[in-house]
């Protein structure tokens, strides 16, 4: 923290490249290669001038954004160069910094000195990450709200109400001998009630989360040479899995995502499922099966005068009923084409593209997912906020059943010390006993 750091900020190859500084001598070390003093300029100023490269030279003519500490990302003194993207030129800036007194940043370190300074917390930072790979206009929704402090907020009130909760059964304990209750029991069962079902929800909501953010998966399975490649290359736009007349020609998953109505779909090409002595063409198949387990959405494929392969889903899984290679007995003016998308079962034409449109409605609608975020709505999208949440919801139904069974209080209180600390986990704000203290004694008037 007591280093100050540099780096390239922008993609390399652009027209325009941003090097980002920051640190205790920010400011002096982008002032000892600048053409102009910027040693005293305040903050939110931008300056125009020339730097040099470490020969003396004049490099390039630049922006300079200047930032003073706590009001900048990192909560340091910074600046921000704007200068020309040539290679050559970063490369020789970057180098002049070097020897002005900076060094290179680790990735990450900027987010994280504001981690450290005060200016995010660690769900805040990391949606820094989700927000730079938001590909669709949910994920990038849901970057936002978080970055800005709505999951935050929310784990913030959560923690209010458990270090309340906390507070007064810690207060009964040192009051145990003069047998009081600071409390009603029906209150504060009343409040664990509520706060089990705000972590719920949160907690619950991370399938669709990770599902927006990942993709939702979607498995074609079907018997071999019924067209799950074509129609993979149909859904996707292009010829990404490999098309034959010869049956078990794919024998690997192939995996491809496109979005559709604002919504990623991860979709899997199988093996054709069928008895074969062949041990590679067994192991796809196999494969395909355990593809079948993990996707959301089943694409069961056949043909024309074929029946569809005898296969067990689960109650949780769709399964969209699709006979291909219609336009050998159908005309493509058939309405079987161009009925609605209200039904599972759909006969399309992959190799001409006939139906594939309501393939994809079809697809839409199932995935059941919103594409258009409010942005007061938080759905948990991190496997680690994730975790951290189940196990604050273990903690405290444990303290929920010693509580109705009104076994020892301290047992209670741990629990509930429990919850609080994996919820503190999520954003890196742990609750420490001098807090439970601190509200003990400013909610109370013990001992005035």
């Amino acid at each position: 923290m007591k280093d100050t750091i540099c780096a390239l900020a922008t993609p390399p190859g652009g027209a325009i490249a941003i090097v980002r500084v920051s640190g205790p001598n920010a400011v002096s070390v982008t002032d000892s290669i600048f053409s102009k003093s910027i040693k005293d300029a305040q903050g939110y100023t931008l300056h125009f001038g020339k730097v040099k490269d470490i020969e003396g030279k004049e490099l390039d003519d630049v922006l300079v954004s200047v930032f003073r500490a706590p009001h900048s990302y990192t909560g340091e003194d910074s600046t921000e160069i704007s200068l020309h993207g040539s290679s050559y030129i970063v490369q020789n800036f970057l180098e002049s910094l070097f020897w002005a007194g900076a060094r290179q940043a680790e990735p990450g370190e900027f987010t994280m000195r504001a981690f450290m300074n005060g200016k995010l917390d660690l769900s805040q930072a990391e949606a820094v990450a989700d927000l730079i790979s938001s590909s669709t206009q949910a994920t990038h929704q849901m970057a936002m709200s978080q970055m800005r402090g709505q999951f935050s907020g929310e784990l913030k009130e959560l923690q209010g109400q458990l270090l309340h909760l906390t507070s007064l059964l810690e207060l009964e304990l040192d009051f145990n001998d003069q047998d009081v209750e600071f409390a009603n029991r029906g209150q504060l069962s009343e409040l664990m009630d509520k706060i089990e079902e705000h972590i719920s929800l949160l907690a619950d909501s991370f399938q669709m989360g990770n599902a927006i953010k990942n993709g939702i998966p979607v498995a074609i399975i079907g018997a071999p040479n019924v067209g799950k490649s074509t129609l993979l290359n149909a859904l996707i736009g292009e010829d990404r899995a490999i098309v034959s007349n010869i049956q078990g020609t794919t024998r690997d998953l192939i995996e491809d995502t496109i979005q559709i109505g604002g919504i990623t779909f991860r979709f899997i090409d199988t093996a054709g499922i069928r008895k074969t002595k062949d041990k590679l063409e067994r192991m796809g198949i196999e494969r395909s099966l355990q593809a079948a387990e993990k996707a959301k959405i089943i694409l069961l494929l056949t043909e024309s005068n074929l029946p569809f392969p005898e296969i067990q889903f689960r109650d949780d899984q769709t399964v969209l009923q699709v006979i291909n290679k219609c336009d050998m007995s159908l005309p493509s003016t058939s309405y079987l084409y161009h009925r609605q998308p209200t039904g599972r079962l759909f006969h399309i034409s992959a190799a001409k593209g006939d139906g594939i449109n309501l393939l994809r409605q079809a697809l839409v609608r199932e995935a059941s997912l919103p594409t258009n975020l409010d942005a007061t709505h938080s759905i948990v999208t991190n496997v680690r906020h994730y975790n951290a949440l189940k196990q604050s919801l273990e903690a405290l139904q444990r303290a929920k059943q010693s509580f109705a069974a009104q076994t020892s209080t301290d047992l209670v209180a741990e629990d509930l010390r429990q919850c609080l600390h994996h919820l503190g986990e999520i954003t890196g704000s742990e609750i420490t006993p001098e807090d439970i203290l601190h509200n003990i004694f400013s909610s109370f008037c013990v001992g005035k």
